[in-house]
């Protein structure tokens, strides 16, 4: 694991435009930053697209990275912001057609909670949500975005971000309801623990 400091001279490095270092920042964030990626888009290739972009803008803007704010974090929002874009241009419209008011219910996902479901198992259900129900679900409960702030990122109101993100929880409720029946329908082995369904 590199050091603060060895972060601090990569960064210096990169806004020298040295290509050795913008290499080197590639190959340390590219992998957490294309998982950002992909948690906001509907395939690998937008993903890509979407990872390419950023790492463009990041080099494009990095002289203006102030070192008391987390390095990682401002390379996130950057991801976050050209994949919503990247939503915006491509998927908007398709995607909030049938939206109606319904009123977000913040502890949805404490009633289904279960601590069989690993990170990876969590991490596949929010992946099959439709990309709609996602990108609201991903910007409020993952990058923390308030529902104001997601409506004027998306070009949509305030209630559409809130049904969006009640029926992501819905969605993902039934998703998890089906892993965890699953998941009990196979005879346990051993004592006390139960065979994991995918």
């Amino acid at each position: 694991m590199a050091s603060s400091q060895e972060l601090k001279n990569l960064i210096e490095d990169c806004k020298a435009n040295k290509p050795s270092a913008q290499r080197a920042m590639y190959a340390r964030f590219s992998g957490q930053l294309f998982a950002t990626a992909m948690r906001h888009t509907n395939s690998r290739e937008d993903a890509e697209d979407v990872l390419q972009d950023s790492f463009v803008k990041i080099f494009k803007h990095i002289s203006s990275y102030r070192q008391d704010f987390s390095f990682e974090g401002w390379m996130r929002r950057i991801v976050v912001n050209t994949a919503i874009t990247h939503y915006r241009k491509n998927q908007k419209h398709t995607h909030h057609l049938d939206v109606v008011e319904m009123p977000a219910t913040p502890r949805d996902l404490e009633n289904q909670h279960d601590p069989e479901f690993t990170a990876d198992e969590l991490e596949r259900a929010i992946a099959q949500l439709p990309i709609g129900y996602r990108t609201v679900f991903c910007l409020y409960v993952i990058e923390g975005f308030k529902h104001h702030e997601i409506a004027e990122q998306l070009g949509v109101d305030v209630n559409t971000s809130k049904s969006q993100l009640s029926r992501a929880r819905k969605y993902l409720q039934r998703t998890l309801a089906t892993l965890s029946a699953r998941a009990q329908s196979i005879p346990s082995t051993t004592s006390g623990t139960v065979g994991k369904a995918l």
